[in-house]
């Protein structure tokens, strides 16, 4: 018979209108082998087989179709397993159709850990213990004392930490205007601990879905106790840990109640080696309950860089520029109040304007202090706007001393 045989294509019809008639499939099938079409046969013979796995005379027709019986098994490390009964190679059988039909069963990967739940493998990372030290931070002295005082030493000294009853538990709070540095100094206390460095953010913590955003934060903290030491760096922190009393999202309030439990943690010993940082812009909006002792109890104002930090910032963002005659000395005092994004705006805006000059006179020069003195008239502080809000804040919401940091600055700033 032909490919285009009227019994064929009833047939056809026939099947696909009762798929599981096994009967009609393997008479369609033996037509479609008597026609010369073995691929076709075998088809659907395979899937005649999947509705009746033991049928004989499936099996039969199976063989038939390809070609059996099948060659005696030779000697290998993974030889060919024949149905005793009819002696038929199942084996060499789904390698030929496995092409044509789907596997029945396909199992999901597993974790390293095997759960069995691939989106969690590897989501979080931390980042190796890095070379940034304090002193890689330029100028800032008040900062690293108090860094010293607040945080580290007790951690560098166990012995007398243990003689004093210093207790480890709690955080540090950094705060401040944008742009002044604060993530930096945060690796470089990991730097300073040999810890690794986890950075936690909003995005990488609320999710869509009902119990994800509790789940995201418990995995980061179980992430950083099994990889401890570890630094837990909640950057955004009044995005990340918002008053509840202000929050209208029950997802958000759950997770700043999934943050306390963490810093909490489930027992004394369940946080050790564990040291959380926290940076923020709006100290006044994170929840006060994140703030009281054991928790991110600690303290501390970044502000824009000081002379030696700005020298230091400048210099760096000048290395590998093409200058010449540049008074760092005068170029610090023309900036003052600038932030470190400020400067490195600076630099990138003289660095322009030398380059435009260049490819209009088409003589390529230097930049020098013309350059530098004119990008730092146009530059606006961008921490001007931040002290306009915390001068509020300093002055009528100071409970218990928080803010007399700022405060001090601001007199000596003479802008309270």
């Amino acid at each position: 018979m032909s490919e285009d045989s009227p019994l064929i294509r009833s047939l056809r019809t026939a099947v696909e209108a009762a798929p599981a008639d096994v009967p009609l499939r393997l008479h369609l099938a033996d037509l479609l082998l008597q026609a010369g079409q073995a691929d076709a046969a075998v088809a659907e013979a395979a899937v005649a087989l999947q509705h009746a796995p033991g049928d004989g005379e499936a099996r039969a027709l199976m063989a038939r179709a390809m070609g059996a019986p099948a060659p005696a098994p030779t000697p290998s490390a993974d030889p060919p397993a024949p149905d005793a009964r009819t002696g038929f190679d199942w084996r060499a059988a789904a390698d030929q159709v496995g092409d044509v039909l789907p596997p029945r069963f396909v199992e999901a990967p597993l974790t390293a850990d095997g759960s069995g739940d691939p989106e969690d493998a590897a989501a979080w990372d931390v980042d190796t213990p890095g070379r940034i030290r304090l002193a890689d931070v330029g100028g800032m002295r008040e900062v690293k004392e108090r860094l010293e005082a607040a945080f580290l030493a007790p951690m560098r000294n166990p012995e007398l930490r243990k003689l004093y009853g210093k207790s480890l538990r709690g955080g540090l709070l950094l705060y401040g205007p944008p742009g002044c540095g604060k993530t930096f100094i945060a690796r470089a206390v990991a730097g300073e601990l040999g810890a690794g460095f986890l950075s936690v953010s909003v995005n990488d913590v609320l999710d869509m879905w009902i119990g994800n955003s509790e789940r995201n934060m418990h995995e980061i903290f179980r992430t950083a106790r099994r990889q401890a030491p570890c630094v837990v760096f909640l950057d955004e922190l009044d995005a990340l840990g918002a008053k509840r009393s202000r929050t209208q999202h029950s997802g958000l309030r759950n997770t700043v109640n999934q943050l306390l439990t963490e810093l909490d943690g489930i027992d004394s010993a369940a946080n050790e080696g564990v040291f959380v940082l926290a940076a923020t812009n709006a100290p006044w909006d994170v929840d006060i309950a994140l703030r009281r002792p054991g928790r991110l109890d600690r303290t501390l104002l970044v502000l824009p860089p000081d002379a030696p930090a700005r020298e230091s910032i400048l210099r760096y963002h000048l290395s590998e520029r093409p200058v010449e005659n540049v008074d760092l000395g005068k170029l610090v005092k023309a900036t003052d109040g600038l932030s470190g994004a400020d400067l490195a705006h600076l630099c990138e805006s003289a660095a322009e304007s030398a380059l435009l000059d260049s490819a209009r006179t088409g003589t390529v020069r230097m930049i020098g202090m013309r350059d530098l003195l004119a990008a730092a008239r146009q530059t606006v502080p961008s921490t001007e706007p931040w002290f306009a809000s915390a001068r509020n804040v300093a002055m009528y919401a100071n409970e218990g001393g928080t803010y007399d940091d700022l405060i001090t600055y601001l007199k000596k700033k003479r802008k309270l």
